[in-house]
């Protein structure tokens, strides 16, 4: 790796951090960066993954008292062994696809990954429609259990936008308050991550020094979004984000199908 290359990841990683503390979609800076220096594409979004791994475990110690009001018996352990089960199986069907069957489902992965943003104000509106100042869930239903099981395995896979799939879920599953709804969905996250990014370092698939650069560019740059995040719009930022994701994703149908 030349500095030019770590100057990029650095830079990518940066606004990965930034954009994630100011309007979310980090992931369409740092793996695109990963892709352009060179990084062959399963170890770019292995490489990845564990680089949003810490951010993904400080959220959910921060919600901690939210958390409370579940029953951890009946309800948590049983939707973290759904998350569980379905990073460990999305991070080995990851690491069992090759790189060229890979590149060529980039562009679809980011399709999903960029409607799914385009459209989280919607969605998010729609939740909180329905808020009813749910009480004390008791037990996981069946559905709530696979809904979570396939945001789980799609969040091993690839990752991207995984954060909106699950807030469909837990709304589907029958969560109505928002608070709650970024609880749980920061507490599943943080063991998805934790399964997938362990599954890729015992696997050798994390490319260490991309990532030590990406870790120092994502800290310092979240570091600077929380600080400017009261003062800078985030309807204009997420339209950034948004015509950068649809930019990035014509891009590699292009590469990949042209």
């Amino acid at each position: 790796m030349d500095l030019m290359q770590a100057a990029l990841i650095a830079i990518g990683g940066f606004a990965a951090g930034a954009m994630n503390a100011l309007a979310g979609g980090g992931t369409f800076f740092s793996f695109p960066t990963l892709l352009a220096v060179g990084i062959a594409p399963v170890t770019a979004n292995a490489t990845n993954a564990v680089a949003l791994w810490p951010a993904s475990v400080s959220a959910a110690l921060a919600l901690r008292p939210e958390l409370r009001r579940l029953s951890l018996r009946h309800y948590l352990v049983p939707l973290m062994a759904a998350a569980a089960i379905g990073g460990l199986v999305g991070g080995v069907l990851l690491l069992l696809t090759s790189n060229q069957l890979f590149y060529r489902l980039v562009p679809w992965l980011l399709l999903l990954a960029t409607l799914l943003f385009t459209f989280s104000p919607w969605l998010g509106r729609q939740v909180a429609r329905l808020d009813s100042g749910q009480g004390r869930r008791e037990h996981l239903t069946v559905t709530g259990f696979f809904a979570q099981l396939a945001v789980s395995l799609y969040g091993g896979f690839f990752g991207a936008g995984m954060g909106i799939m699950m807030i469909a879920s837990l709304a589907i599953s029958g969560h109505t308050q928002i608070v709650r709804i970024n609880a749980i969905k920061s507490l599943m996250s943080s063991v998805i991550y934790s399964v997938a990014a362990l599954t890729f370092i015992i696997a050798g698939a994390v490319h260490w020094p991309a990532l030590g650069i990406m870790l120092l560019g994502t800290v310092s740059g979240g570091y600077c979004g929380g600080l400017i995040a009261r003062w800078l719009p985030n309807v204009w930022l997420r339209r950034v984000v948004t015509a950068i994701a649809w930019g990035l994703t014509l891009y590699y149908f292009h590469d990949v199908y042209a």
